[in-house]
């Protein structure tokens, strides 16, 4: 079958950065084309110049159905067949599904007035041709993140695209939610819509891709059928190094010291929103790494946010056997506690500002003198975690906007561990950040817990809860279900535990 759509010849600069160095990429309608490579390989600039958001150095060729083809803008992207689904989603919540749908393209009435009946009856048809049961008069902000995905991609179908990109489109799903898309994923190709798919995690991959290319420091490594390539091979394509060398033995640094006793945890009623969290008792001890694990509404983020002193809670805290009330984040703070909250980008940075601001965010007052801000000895520490992070920025006064997803999280994680927290609780640390990358992280936090600090980690990955765990606490609807050793803790037992 001929491409529907080729790039040869690829390249992007930016000011002081190659993004991308003639890259190939042939895209065909009914298959679906995994675009893999770590944080920063140019995947993102690459769908940016299919969709005209860029445009391309001189040299490079496009061609749409055989035709050389200038890509000029996204709507003329869209006029070609060609759409995409931002991690990010776009939607409008206090508007309906079907406002969505033909959002700033509603049909009119005779009378130049928008013919709601027809919107309506339009919505509900492409929404049917993609078995979705969704009613067009919903108001989208009352649906689930699963479902405004859904939405997105009734969207591009109204506009009768070709050829759709998903950028990461289960990085923020739960586990019945993403079975669902890659459900609808397959059904659209077999519908003959050509499927630019990118996606860090390997189990998706190798279950929905037809065709993958790897992307590497901005250049084009290997494209194959997926028939052709293992996950051995998949990574040392994408990270230079093979799969064995990525994650290091696990080593325990807990020891017999309890540092912090949660005794019958729960949410006030006056306060709960979400899960309805109830009788949570643990204990955390000194350099131990505490995995919670649970599907999506079990409770874990609301007990974090408890701990740290942003929800109102009953039961009581402990730390180093003293009992305490954490009635705020700056409680928490005080006694020692950090946060790397699940929403790195709106709870965890200030995108518009750099990466030295962001990283003096919780320890200000250790850079300044009469309130003024030692500027020099804020850059000379931030420097210092930039190299033994990695954190790779051309400077410290680079916006962090302009960072790669694990490059911002490792920021994340340095304004806290600058503050030489006793306990820092990590909330998804890995979501939508390369396989490189998260062996990055799951090193840095084995090395804290060496030095003493202990780590509590939630994921909703279970291989990751696995594999940085001393013990598994297992929560189910607000409750916890099970407490696991490491040396307990299976995959069949924990999901046992997690869905009763």
């Amino acid at each position: 079958m001929k491409p529907f759509l080729e790039m040869h010849g690829i390249s992007k600069t930016f000011p002081g950065v190659k993004a991308l160095n003639r890259v190939d990429l042939q895209l065909r309608l009914g298959e679906v084309h995994v675009l893999a490579g770590e944080n920063g390989a140019g995947k993102s600039t690459l769908m940016k110049i299919m969709t005209g958001v860029y445009r391309s150095d001189a040299g490079g060729v496009i061609k749409v159905e055989g035709q050389d083809t200038v890509i000029k803008d996204p709507v003329h992207a869209q006029s070609l067949g060609i759409s995409i689904i931002y991690q990010e989603l776009a939607v409008v919540n206090n508007m309906t599904v079907a406002e969505n749908i033909y959002l700033a393209r509603e049909p009119l009435g005779t009378m130049g007035l928008i013919d709601t009946r027809k919107m309506k009856a339009d919505a509900k048809a492409v929404l049917a041709e993609l078995d979705m049961n969704l009613d067009p008069g919903t108001c989208v902000g009352s649906l689930s993140i699963g479902q405004k995905q859904m939405v997105e991609i009734a969207r591009a179908i109204s506009y009768r695209s070709k050829l759709i990109i998903m950028d990461e489109p289960t990085a923020s799903l739960s586990h019945h939610e993403a079975t669902t898309l890659m459900r609808m994923v397959k059904k659209l190709a077999a519908q003959n819509i050509g499927i630019v798919y990118i996606s860090h995690r390997m189990d998706e991959i190798f279950e929905i891709a037809d065709q993958v290319t790897v992307l590497r420091d901005g250049e084009t490594v290997d494209s194959r059928p997926i028939a052709e390539m293992t996950r051995e091979l998949l990574v040392r394509k994408m990270v230079d190094r093979e799969l064995s060398q990525l994650f290091g033995e696990h080593k325990s640094h807990s020891t017999d010291q309890v540092l912090m006793s949660v005794r019958s945890l729960g949410l006030k009623r006056s306060t709960a929103q979400g899960a309805r969290v109830s009788d949570v008792s643990f204990d955390l001890h000194k350099g131990e790494v505490l995995g919670f694990f649970g599907l999506v509404g079990a409770g874990r983020t609301e007990v974090m946010e408890m701990i740290f002193g942003s929800r109102s809670y009953v039961g009581e805290i402990q730390i180093d056997g003293k009992s305490t009330h954490i009635r705020s984040p700056s409680d928490a703070i005080d006694l020692g506690i950090g946060f790397v909250t699940e929403d790195r980008k709106e709870l965890g940075l200030v995108l518009g500002m750099s990466v030295r601001e962001n990283f003096s965010l919780t320890h200000l007052s250790d850079y300044c003198t009469l309130d003024v801000v030692n500027r020099k000895r804020e850059t000379s520490a931030c420097e210092g975690y930039v190299r033994s992070l990695g954190i790779k920025t051309p400077s410290p006064e680079q916006k962090i906007l302009n960072l790669s997803g694990g490059n911002q999280q490792k920021v994340v994680i340095a304004k806290w561990v600058a503050r030489r927290p006793r306990i820092l609780i990590v909330d998804e640390p890995t979501r939508g950040i390369d396989i490189g990358a998260k062996a990055e992280v799951h090193a840095l936090l084995n090395r804290l817990a060496e030095e003493g600090i202990s780590i509590i980690v939630v994921s909703s990955d279970l291989p990751e809860i696995l594999a940085v765990s001393d013990r598994v606490v297992v929560l189910k609807e607000g409750k916890i279900s099970d407490i696991l050793a490491r040396a307990d803790a299976t995959q069949e037992r924990v999901m046992l535990a997690a869905t009763g």
